[in-house]
Order: structure tokens, then sequence, then C-alpha cells
């Protein structure tokens, strides 16, 4: 029954296409099976791919700082069907995910006057000195956050992605990872143009129940980086990048605006003309 339907769908398609284009029958055919080979040939065709690179501003930064790692790489047993279907290799295979640096197990305090403070859980049990954690660790003025009860925490971090070609990164939460004690907020998701404005990645926290204490691990995922390439189809290398003295000096030129300006988006034109036409150079791995 099936294969009868199917033929006759076929026989209505071909003389459709017959009288709309006043050709034959057996022409119509062949350009149908023509047009199918040469799309087929097209897709299979691998495209290369886009290069992104990472590094960390800050050298310092490289003893408690992992690399970026793609998510399917611990997508569990690789053996079940579930993780051969192209729709979730093709996701996974885009995101890559950076992991907290330290412990992070913290409280909201708030004074008399109610403003707040941040807390370290762990006391004096912290691996962490208080000290080094307020150096990268802050809570925003309130003017700044969205409402008068949620405050904004701002984590500083040394990454940096960049590209040659034009990609968009485009920042979210570990949304593929499992967290046996959710957090107590969101995350500020972010996309901007790394080809142009490769700027250090902030992760920003909306601390939505300040009740609540908010608990990441050292090695636990923090957020996750996506690369939106042209093609969209296109694969992308992750390849540890060199701090060039280009690179360093257009990091440099670029940084300041934000602190004359909110809207950098309106920027990106003008950052583009003074861009050198090579910014990224991969690190070379010894043999």
């Amino acid at each position: 029954m099936l294969e009868l339907v199917r033929k006759g769908m076929h026989c209505l398609l071909v003389a459709v296409l017959s009288s709309l284009t006043g050709h034959k029958t057996g022409s119509v055919i062949q350009f149908m099976r023509h047009t199918l080979s040469v799309t087929s040939g097209a897709t299979a065709q691998k495209r290369a791919p886009v290069q992104v690179g990472w590094l960390l501003r800050d050298p310092r930064a490289g003893v408690i700082f992992d690399p970026p790692r793609p998510c399917h790489s611990k997508s569990g047993d690789a053996a079940l069907p579930a993780f051969h279907t192209p729709a979730h290799a093709a996701l996974a295979s885009r995101f890559f995910e950076v992991v907290c640096p330290f412990d992070l197990h913290l409280q909201l305090r708030r004074d008399k006057d109610g403003k707040f403070s941040l807390g370290n859980l762990q006391g004096e049990r912290s691996p962490i000195r208080l000290s080094i954690l307020q150096q990268f660790l802050k809570v925003t003025p309130r003017a700044e956050w969205r409402f008068p009860d949620r405050p904004t925490l701002q984590l500083q971090l040394p990454y940096v992605f960049v590209a040659d070609d034009p990609v968009h990164l485009i920042q979210t939460a570990p949304f593929l990872s499992y967290n046996p004690k959710p957090w107590p907020g969101t995350i500020f998701a972010g996309r901007f143009p790394i080809d142009v404005w490769p700027r250090p990645v902030m992760w920003a926290f909306e601390w939505q129940d300040v009740e609540e204490p908010l608990i990441i691990n050292r090695g636990d995922p923090l957020f996750y980086v996506q690369f939106e390439t042209t093609p969209q189809d296109s694969p992308v290398e992750l390849v540890q990048a060199e701090l060039t003295p280009a690179l360093d000096a257009y990091l440099t030129h670029i940084a300041g605006a934000v602190n004359f300006t909110d809207q950098t988006y309106g920027l990106f034109e003008k950052a583009a003309k003074a861009r050198p036409k090579r910014l990224l150079q991969a690190v070379s791995v010894a043999e």
C-alpha cells in the first residue's frame, strides 16, 4: 500500500512539473535525478573548519583557569544510539564549556541599610583566600541591577576568544550539564563578534532567590560558548592562541571603550577599520 502511494505521488509530481515547464515527462525525470544528485554531492562535501582561538589575557591565571573543553567529550556512553543521532552530534559539537576556576560557596548578606555583601560559606576551610576571591568577584552597584531586590554578581575572567573569519560568540548557561544543586538565579547570556571585538568574557549572575546560597565547585561548568560561523554548518576548530604584539595592541585599543559607552555595538564598524589583517596565531605544539 505504501509503495503504491509513493509511486502515485511521484507520478503526480512529474505530471505537475511537465505541465508547468512544458517539457516531456522523460526530460523532467532526468532533470529531477540530476538536481538530486548535485544537491546530495554538495551537501556531502565537508567544509573546511573555521579556526577560533582562545587565550588567557593574564598569564598569571594559567595555573587555575582550565582550557575550554568540548561538551561532547563527556556525553556519557558514546556507544548508546542516542549519541549517534545527527541532531545530538550537531548540537553538542558546537558547544564548549568553561569550568569554574575555584570553589564558589557564597551567601548574600544584607546589613541594616539593606546593602548586600558576599559571605564565603567555607570560611577558614576555603581553598582560596577571601582577599584573592574579591579580586575576581564583586556585587555590582545597585544602579546597574535590573531589579532592586535582585543583586548582580560579576566574576572577572581572563578568557579571550578571537577569530580571523567572521564569527560571533554566544555565551549561555551550562544547560546540558546536570546540576544537583540548582543555582538561585540566572546568568546574563551574550553575543558579540570575536573577529572585530575579542574582549575578555565575563560571567554575570543575577541572584533571584537571595535567601539561597550559590554553590559552584571548582571544575563545575560555569558557562558554555557557541560559535556562529558563515556558512552556519562550518565546523569549528578551537585552538590555543598566541598573545602576539598585534593582538595585544588591538585588545588594548578596544578595551577602553567600555569605560566611555555601554553602546559598544555601534563601535564594531570603526574597530574593524583599525583591525590588523591577522590576529589569530595558534600556539605551536612541541613535537
